[in-house]
């Protein structure tokens, strides 16, 4: 027998509470140049430390490329503005609350 969310009310395996926190978030990303010419992509606007660590994995394994999490904020080594912008979209994240 399947849990029920205690958020939606609705059993764990249709529950949309993290479609709908998805929706909600306003997410920013842009580029920062650094130290001799190099260029680092941060993502800003996760609710959840845990939310942004599980997403910096994923990006780090798209892009192929370093990065880390500083509190609810992802750096990402190499300039991946447009990258990160389209696999955010495929995500689930809504292209109006994201901001480049």
């Amino acid at each position: 027998m399947d849990e029920i969310c205690p958020k939606c009310g609705l059993q764990q395996n249709l529950c949309v509470c993290g479609e709908i926190a998805k929706e909600s978030q306003k997410i920013k990303i842009r580029t920062v140049r650094r130290r001799f010419r190099k260029f680092v992509t941060l993502v800003s606007g996760f609710d959840k430390e845990e939310e942004a660590e599980k997403m910096e994995k994923m990006l780090k394994k798209h892009l192929a490329c370093g990065g880390t999490v500083k509190e609810t904020g992802i750096e990402l080594q190499g300039n991946h503005m447009l990258k990160v912008k389209a696999f955010l979209l495929k995500q689930g994240y809504k292209e109006e609350l994201i901001d480049a």
